[in-house]
């Protein structure tokens, strides 16, 4: 080889070692200030993770229920309560008196101006009350005609071989984003407002076993509360609690300075008969609450709605008399409290997660589950984020995450108050987020790192 093609090779070589060198500088520049937020740990483990693997009944809770279920041995339960769980879940809002007239006087003028069109020598007086039978006919098969349910002692078996597993583990993954997010946080009080099961008192000790002193479990059925303390005591008349300090009421307490540390209602809000007694429930609640307000229903249309009646009527506070000054704001599911962006879709879709749980071991039902939920966590302190205050900013994953080679789609709710599918790549949005993105799971919240050409891939579709 020449020497002057010796020389031109190494300036190529230098040329070349110049280049990387500055991708890779310019690589780093990019993404360190997105590494802090890691934390120290793992992209499999970050800071946004709050999701759950498969869950099971505490030992003891399953052996109770079991044992419950063979001494009531009641014909057909794996029918009843399948049944009893397809009830549930297309339960709807009682349809309000408002609305309902507004309907009425809607049908009422269509079928009037149909009988203009069309008037011969009709006796009006006759016209309009033939006009009102077919309002009335037309409302009786069009309304969903909303009732309580009662439960007695059979009813609360089926209930309990129906939701049991369900609601430990829609709400354990709910308290789960707390205890996560909020490591610092030992409650020492909870109020579980229509308790039923005792599923919340449950999963709290699950979540915070020495820190709990006392667990007030609300209930207006008299039986439920008994069926849950049978299973707080193993189905043993004379046993020990499995653990202390849980008191059964039909009543919650009437002092509005009385307050807990851990205030919740899970699949209650759709036992209510009506938008008002929604509300009132939901701040007399909030008054009771000192830190952490906690909400789950089913991950209907109309269990989401319901909460974001809720959410509507407590960040708008609006009660004459206040015991605690301190405003609320949304800890979770929602990354901001602007109008939820999921009603905006065509038709609105519910905002709803899951989480896959073991079912009580009766015949016939497979060995996992998915249990579909939506819930709302409301605070008295400033909702913290995963890293502080610093950047970068968080969104929700509101629907599974799709992995494909060298890039993840991802749809999620932003702080923004938008909705965005973003395909995350490791050259476009840094190499951390790309990485916590692949690791992410429905539900989790990820770190948001936009570039200019995400601003236009608004989701579309849920």
């Amino acid at each position: 080889m020449s020497s002057r093609s010796f020389r031109v090779s190494l300036l190529c070589h230098r040329t070349s070692v110049m280049r990387m060198m500055q991708r890779a500088m310019t690589a780093e520049a990019r993404v360190q200030p997105q590494a802090d937020f890691l934390k120290g740990n793992q992209h499999k483990r970050h800071p946004g993770i709050s999701g759950m693997k498969t869950l099971r009944l505490p030992v003891e809770l399953q052996a109770a229920a079991c044992s419950v279920i063979k001494k009531a041995n009641i014909p057909q339960l794996e029918e009843q309560a399948h049944r009893m769980k397809n009830v549930l879940w297309s339960r709807k809002r009682a349809v309000e008196e408002s609305a309902l007239r507004k309907k009425a006087v809607g049908l009422e003028k269509e079928l009037w101006e149909k009988a203009m069109l069309k008037r011969g020598d009709d006796d009006e007086p006759a016209l309009e009350e033939q006009i009102q039978r077919r309002v009335l006919s037309e409302l009786r098969r069009t309304t969903y005609r909303w009732t309580p349910i009662k439960y007695d002692e059979e009813t609360s078996v089926v209930y309990m071989a129906a939701r049991l597993a369900g609601g430990y583990a829609a709400v354990r993954r709910a308290l789960n984003e707390i205890k996560k997010r909020d490591p610092a946080f030992a409650p020492e009080s909870l109020l579980d407002f229509g308790s039923g099961l005792g599923s919340v008192a449950w999963a709290s000790h699950s979540c915070w076993p020495d820190s709990l002193k006392e667990l007030v479990c609300v209930d207006s059925s008299g039986t439920m509360n008994t069926l849950a303390e049978r299973l707080l005591r193993g189905d043993e008349e004379e046993g020990e609690p499995r653990f202390k300090h849980v008191y059964f009421r039909q009543f919650l307490p009437l002092s509005p300075k009385v307050q807990f540390d851990l205030v919740s209602a899970a699949f209650t809000l759709s036992e209510l008969p009506g938008m008002k007694e929604r509300e009132e429930a939901a701040f007399t609640l909030w008054r009771k609450t000192n830190r952490y307000l906690v909400l789950v229903e089913s991950g209907t249309r109309e269990g989401h709605q319901m909460l974001l009646e809720v959410r509507d009527a407590l960040l708008q506070n609006q009660e004459k008399t206040v015991h605690d000054s301190r405003p609320a704001s949304v800890f979770a599911p929602c990354p901001h409290e602007l109008p939820c962006p999921k009603l905006a879709l065509k038709p609105p879709a519910p905002c709803n997660f899951q989480q896959v749980h073991h079912p009580l071991p009766l015949t016939g039902k497979p060995d996992m589950q998915t249990e579909k939920f939506s819930y709302l966590i409301l605070t008295r302190t400033a909702a913290p984020v995963p890293n502080g205050d610093s950047d970068p900013d968080w969104a929700r994953l509101i629907s599974p995450v799709q992995r494909r080679t060298r890039h993840v789609h991802c749809r999620m709710c932003c702080p923004d108050g938008q909705l965005r599918h973003l395909v995350v790549t490791a050259r476009k949005h840094s190499k951390d987020m790309y990485r916590c993105a692949r690791n992410s799971e429905w539900g989790d919240l990820v770190p948001l790192v936009l570039n200019p050409e995400d601003n236009n891939q608004n989701t579309s579709q849920q």
